[in-house]
């Protein structure tokens, strides 16, 4: 089956949500309990596209949702501007397929084709397939937080891993360049 990667935009919400909301009732990669409607996924989306963050969509050669993938802030603090934290979700159909790896690996690009330094994983339920993917991707072990999260009846961990992007901390960023200007205090 052919995948076309593209970003995602406003008509996606609706099979964005429903995506997420699987993860959210039958998955550990988000500590969300009660998956959220249309309208927060919406205000969620604007927020993240309206900042400039790609937001990618991985489609069939129908156009139908089969995953999607984003970069945000990891933290909103301006020193951290230059690092973004990626989460990826795919459809139950989707898993295993090597989506989640294509749509990491375009991720990535375009964060560093955006002037970003580093990109963080925090995968919820320290979850070995997600971990496994983000190590196939250059992403190496920075932590475990041990029972961060009580979900499904159990204590969860939850793994941070971390990867450099194009010159990474060698050299010093353009702070009168994206994504330097975000944040500004």
């Amino acid at each position: 089956m052919p995948i076309l990667l593209r970003d995602a935009s406003p008509s996606d919400l609706e099979s964005i949500t429903a995506i997420y909301r699987e993860s959210v009732l039958n998955g550990v990669a988000s500590y969300e309990i009660a998956p959220p409607e249309v309208t927060d996924m919406a205000a969620r989306f604007s927020a993240i596209t309206g900042q400039g963050y790609p937001y990618i969509a991985a489609v069939d050669d129908e156009n139908r949702l089969l995953g999607y993938a984003y970069a945000s802030a990891f933290r909103t603090r301006p020193a951290y501007r230059w690092m973004v934290e990626d989460s990826i979700y795919l459809g139950p159909e989707a898993r295993g397929k090597g989506i989640g790896r294509l749509l990491l690996h375009e991720l990535i690009e375009r964060c560093i084709a955006l002037g970003f330094r580093q990109m963080a994983a925090v995968i919820g339920g320290a979850h070995p397939a997600s971990i496994a993917l983000h190590r196939s991707a250059g992403f190496e072990e920075t932590g475990r937080l041990k029972g961060t999260g009580y979900k499904h009846g159990k204590w969860l961990d939850t793994m941070i891993m971390q990867r450099a992007l194009g010159d990474g901390n060698s050299t010093d960023p353009d702070p009168t360049t994206y994504p330097g200007t975000l944040f500004n205090s």
